[in-house]
């Protein structure tokens, strides 16, 4: 699954510089992950950084996005080959 950011967010900055794929970005009120871009940090980390740094645990999964950890590697795998 990707993962989503909710209304309880206090635009603190603390998760958009931990994400290594660049899927946070701020958004018209709250910060906003591009679900085509999060994997969850599969291929960088063993858990989602910005879940980590998140001071009001406000990033859970997002019910819309469900992939397996098969298919967050594949999308790893593709964003890492667009950046090259």
């Amino acid at each position: 699954m990707a993962l989503m950011i909710t209304d309880e967010c206090i635009n603190c900055d603390v998760c958009e510089p931990e994400c290594p794929n660049e899927a946070i970005s701020q958004g018209a009120e709250v910060y906003e992950i591009d679900p085509g871009k999060c994997t969850e940090c599969v291929g960088h980390y063993d858990t989602p950084q910005c879940r980590e740094v998140c001071p009001v645990d406000c990033i859970p999964m997002n019910p819309d996005y469900q992939e397996s950890k098969a298919e967050l590697e594949k999308k790893y795998q593709r964003l890492m080959s667009a950046k090259s």
